[in-house]
Order: structure tokens, then C-alpha cells, then sequence
């Protein structure tokens, strides 16, 4: 099956314009914004297609038990139904999907990377009153239930396995060579998370470069939040040129010089020689 891309220009505007509504939003809704970045990822994904998906997330929620107890059973709640009667987990081949970055397909396909499964899992906790959160730490997404004094971890990817401490301070030390920081167990903000799903899908896409379609919205997108790396506006520029937008790839080339020049005048002569470079591939 080929990857999905994205809609015709018409409806990608329509996306970015209601993704940032939605980003810059009093209280940004997660599903809302993981269903956006679906939906500049897929044409094919309607309105009806996103309601669907809210439903779906309903439904889920609907087969957890009422107030099972406390954060463990919460966590061994969400495993029954979510990682054991629905089969919702990962596994290595989901990395190399784009559609395992997308909320709409994660839900159909019951796979996807571990802060996909991570969201399916907050949402439908949240949905059934449970005290969920993401916790982002380094390489690996998980899920928490309960305040930090009665703390349980659980790893959607895993199937919702629930981790001990000395699971977390070795999928940490797996991923960074660092011993685990408390503050790796911070809830993670709405806008954090979906900046990290775009990150993934980012580098799926870099990975693969006849699909800098992909890698376009997805910067596109990133630029959107709020609070988003500078550098990504470089990214911007250098996706328009490759993709022939010479003229204006060009001139985010030079705005991204201004912005960097007050800090680095090397680098940002590099970056408007990068910008006369574009605008001599017109001739």
C-alpha cells in the first residue's frame, strides 16, 4: 500500500489555517490537532473522516470498567482492553510507516509509534475520567497515571506493559546513555507532543527524499505552534528551493538571515549567499 499524501492545495490552506487556530487556542485539544496533521497528511481524510475518528475514540472509552481504582488499576484497565482485546501495539516495522505517525490510521490499523499509541491511550483514559498524562521521555513515549508520589508508567508500544523504575531508567539510558532526570516524568503539553509527532514525521520523510511533500507540511505545520525551533524556518526555506520555489525560498532564506545575524553574522552571510544561490537557478 502506498503512503498517503497529502490534499490539493485548496484543502492543505484550509488545514494549516484551522491547525493554528487550533495551536494558538486558549486550550489546545490534542486529538483535534493529531486529526490536522492527519488530514495535511491525507487527502483523503474528510470531516467525516475526523468524526469518525472522535467516535471511534468514544467507543473505546466505552469498553473501559467505571472507576477501576487507582492509577495501577487504571493502567492495567487500559492493557486489558486497549493492548489486549483491541491489540493496539507496535512493533519495529511501524517506524518505517508514515501512517504511523497519523492518529486516523493508528486507529484503524491498531499500530504505530509508541507517542501515537501513547495519545490513543490519554484519550481514551481521559474520556472514561482516568488521571492519564504523556510522559515524554528521551526516545520513547509512555503514558502515566496517578500524581507523582503514586506514579505508574505503563508503554502503549509494549501493549500497555506497565514499567518499573528500572524499565524507565533503561529505555533513558538506551536512548540518551543518561541515567533518567525527574523532570524526564514532567506531564507533557499538548503542543510538546504534537511538535514531536511532527518532528517524527520529519524525519521519516528526510529518510526518504521523494517525499519532501511530507517534509514540507510537516515544517509548515512545526512553524504554526506557538513555540517551535528557529532553525526550522532554514528548514522551510531549503524544502522550497529543492521543491523549485526558488523566489520564495529565497526570501525566507534572507528573513532567516536577519533573524540569526544579530547572533552569528557568519552564519547568516552563509545563509544569504544560500539565498543568491536560489534566486540564480531562476536564469
Amino acid at each position: 500500500m502506498r503512503p498517503p499524501h497529502p490534499p490539493e492545495p485548496e484543502r492543505a490552506d484550509e488545514v494549516r489555517r484551522l491547525f493554528g487556530d487550533e495551536a494558538r487556542s486558549e486550550r489546545p485539544d490534542l486529538v483535534t490537532l493529531c486529526l490536522l496533521v492527519g488530514a495535511a497528511a491525507d487527502g483523503t481524510l474528510d470531516e467525516a473522516g475526523t468524526d469518525a475518528a472522535q467516535i471511534e475514540l468514544d467507543r473505546l472509552a466505552g469498553l473501559l470498567p467505571f472507576a477501576p481504582g487507582g492509577p495501577r488499576a487504571w493502567a492495567g484497565a487500559l492493557a486489558d482492553v486497549l493492548g489486549g482485546r483491541c491489540g493496539f501495539h507496535g512493533t519495529a516495522a511501524d517506524y518505517q510507516r508514515l501512517e504511523s505517525s497519523l492518529l486516523h490510521e493508528v486507529l484503524r490499523r491498531r499500530r504505530g509509534l509508541p507517542i501515537l499509541l501513547s495519545v490513543v491511550w490519554m484519550e481514551v483514559a481521559r474520556r472514561a475520567g482516568a488521571p492519564v498524562y504523556g510522559v515524554a521521555l528521551p526516545g520513547h513515549f509512555v503514558v502515566g497515571f496517578g500524581p507523582a508520589e503514586d506514579r505508574v508508567l505503563a508503554d502503549p508500544f509494549d501493549g500497555g506493559r506497565i514499567l518499573t523504575g528500572s524499565d524507565a531508567e533503561l529505555l533513558v539510558a538506551g536512548a540518551t546513555g543518561a541515567p533518567l532526570d525527574p523532570s524526564m516524568l514532567t506531564p507533557a503539553d499538548p503542543l510538546a507532543v504534537v511538535l514531536r509527532i511532527l518532528n517524527n514525521v520529519r524525519a521519516w520523510a528526510a529518510a526518504r527524499p521523494e517525499r519532501s511533500d511530507v517534509a514540507l507540511w510537516a515544517v509548515e505545520l512545526s512553524l504554526l505552534l506557538p513555540s517551535h525551533p528557529a532553525r526550522l524556518r532554514h528548514e522551510h526555506a531549503q524544502l522550497l528551493v529543492q521543491r523549485g520555489d526558488f523566489l520564495r525560498g529565497a526570501a525566507e532564506l534572507d528573513a532567516y538571515a536577519e533573524l540569526v545575524s544579530g547572533v552569528d553574522e557568519t552564519a547568516a552571510e552563509r545563509v544569504r549567499g544560500q539565498a543568491r544561490a536560489a534566486r540564480a537557478r531562476l536564469n
